[in-house]
């Protein structure tokens, strides 16, 4: 971790970088999701260099710096750090006035074609107006849209897809359940890829692999053509689901964070609530080979969003070459000996055959951190406080997938025998629910975190309220622990017995509220507990929970004949009810104990 700045440099009163007395406090986790050292590489550098002093001159000119601003540094902040050890962002309050932020010039922004963004790249993605804020959250939100929409599109399609290729029912889900498979497992690449390329270059190269596959999904001419081109868009658009959060998180403060995270959701849940009406009228009108069409025509749309209306945000990117060669370099000098290396005649020969390994090494390092060393995520499972949050929304997410099996099967037969548009209409009430709850939820949480730093009189020395992750588990944990089960299992008896379909919809809905308030709090609280590993901790998050979604899609059409659909769903509304539950209590009874120096142990678990 790099050195604290000096106090005279960056134009801060001393008193205002103290270390805080309790290390499992923060007023401003930086979750940047580098989740790396900070760059060496001498472009990164003077763009730092020059941010912070250009920064100093714009505070001298235009504003008047008290005690209770904090220092200004490009650096990450890790509110776990025990206080011995130094920390670059030791005050990370919200400014009272915020300076101006710092464009770079075009010709030094990051990014694939960045010349040719509306929106200028910063030195400090905090600095940015709320307006750009906004409007970049909203960027994100539109991109995480792409991939659950392609998930749900065709649900109300299955049935003329598995007419047209002459196949079961079961063998079409594969299309399905491999798309959310490749959702979970291609984010842990995109994440890696993202922290040493940058943010843009993989939400554009994603989405230009995702266009190309789902053309050729639209023309498969076979089944087992169709479901690998399905995998293989899925796992394309997935990028946003493992980046986005972290883009997030580059941009907004943590005192605003959870409102940000919940509009940022609004995108993957509104893909759900529009995509299976307008897969419904499209298969009715067009055929099913349309809906792939509509999926490649919306990612070229969302691509030229991207290319012109997102900036760069990540603060300093990983050099990983330059790592890999470190290491190689530390690898040869340990490994070398001292008497050949003293002989003359053998000197040239020597350093030939040293250099050659060096270079050997460098290339494998390069290729094990690329490709192997994203797996090491698996490994934040023995933290129980991620493991519980990623539990739980594995649970939830899980749930979800076979309810939308089940919709599409118990509607489609008698006695409903509803058309495909019917069908697709039919997923819109817990959607909305989704909808309602992501509008809402957020904002709800951060005023819980407020009141519970108040009520526990947790103030920094400016007077700033210090925020606890666990803290956003009160309340609104308990009402959609309760809520979602309850409502499954509703649904589950009611549309068994055929009753009238307000009945199972309305359930549907209170699924979608419960179920969401779950989402958007285990993936926050994963951005705080893993500050410095944010877009590790989402994509870990998405990797369980699109596994398990996978499997559940699978056995859902079976299960439901074997068993009814009343007794599935009350079999899964038991199982989240008790998790639900045992969570909570254990995150309220061990989490503060959990999270207290989970920050070294965490850089150990992943060899760094």
């Amino acid at each position: 971790m790099a050195d604290l700045i000096k106090p005279e440099e960056s134009g801060v009163p001393s008193t205002d970088i103290e270390s805080e007395n309790s290390t499992a406090l923060t007023t401003k986790p930086d979750i940047t999701a580098t989740g790396a050292p900070c760059s060496k590489s001498e472009d990164l550098l003077q763009i730092s260099d020059r941010g912070r002093r250009r920064s100093r001159e714009s505070h001298a000119s235009h504003m008047t710096i008290d005690s209770q601003q904090t220092e200004h540094d490009d650096e990450a902040h890790d509110h776990q750090v025990p206080p011995h050890r130094p920390r670059s962002r030791a005050r990370s309050t919200s400014r009272s006035v915020r300076p101006e932020a710092i464009k770079v010039p075009v010709g030094e922004r990051r990014g694939m074609l960045a010349r040719f963004c509306v929106f200028a790249e910063v030195t400090e993605p905090y600095d940015y107006t709320r307006r750009k804020k906004w409007m970049i959250t909203f960027i994100i939100a539109c991109a995480g849209a792409v991939a659950p929409m392609g998930s749900s599109l065709i649900l109300p399609a299955l049935k003329d897809i598995e007419a047209s290729f002459g196949v079961t029912q079961t063998v079409v889900n594969l299309s399905i359940a491999l798309y959310m498979l490749s959702m979970s497992i291609f984010p842990l690449w995109w994440s890696s890829f993202s922290e040493t390329l940058g943010r843009r270059n993989i939400y554009l190269a994603s989405f230009v692999l995702f266009v190309v596959f789902n053309i050729l999904a639209a023309v498969s001419t076979d089944i087992a053509m169709f479901i690998v081109m399905r995998c293989l868009s899925g796992g394309a658009a997935a990028s946003v689901q493992a980046v986005g959060a972290g883009t997030v998180a580059d941009v907004w403060e943590v005192k605003e964070r959870g409102r940000a995270m919940g509009i940022f959701y609004l995108g993957p849940l509104c893909g759900p609530l529009l995509s299976p009406i307008i897969g419904g009228a499209l298969s009715q009108s067009l055929g099913w080979r349309s809906t792939q069409w509509f999926l490649a025509i919306f990612g070229a749309a969302i691509c030229l969003l991207l290319l012109f209306c997102l900036p760069e945000t990540l603060r300093q990117r990983k050099p990983l070459a330059a790592i890999a060669e470190a290491e190689a370099v530390a690898a040869t000098v340990r490994n070398e000996d001292e008497k050949t290396m003293n002989l003359r005649p053998d000197l040239t020969r020597t350093t030939t055959k040293q250099s050659v390994q060096l270079k050997t090494r460098k290339y494998l390092l390069i290729l094990r951190r690329a490709f192997l060393d994203p797996l090491r995520i698996v490994l934040f499972l023995r933290f129980p406080a991620v493991a519980l949050c990623v539990y739980y929304s594995t649970v939830t997410f899980a749930s979800l997938y076979i309810l939308n099996i089940s919709v599409e099967k118990i509607f489609s037969a008698p006695p409903y025998n509803y058309s495909s548009t019917i069908v697709g209409l039919l997923y819109l009430p817990n959607s909305l629910g989704y909808f309602l709850s992501s509008i809402f939820g957020g904002r709800w949480v951060d005023l819980i975190m407020a009141r519970e730093a108040r009520k526990a009189g947790r103030y920094g020395e400016d007077g700033k309220l210090l925020y606890r992750p666990e803290d956003r588990m009160r309340e609104n944990a308990w009402i959609g622990a309760i809520l979602w089960p309850a409502a499954i299992m509703t649904y589950g008896w009611t549309a068994q017995f055929g009753t009238n379909t307000a009945g199972p919809m309305i359930a549907n809905f209170f699924f979608g509220v419960g179920s969401m308030l779950i989402f958007a709090m285990a993936t926050t609280m994963l951005t705080e507990f893993l500050p410095r590993k944010a877009s590790n901790g989402v994509a870990l998050n998405n990797f369980c929970r699109n596994i398990f979604s996978c499997v559940g899609t699978v056995v859902a059409s079976p299960l439901i004949d074997a068993i009814g659909n009343g007794a599935t769903f009350t079999i899964i509304g038991g199982v989240a009810l008790v998790s639900g539950i045992l969570t909570i209590w254990a995150m309220k009874r061990f989490g503060p104990r959990w999270r207290v120096g989970m920050d070294e142990r965490i850089e150990e678990a992943m060899g760094e």
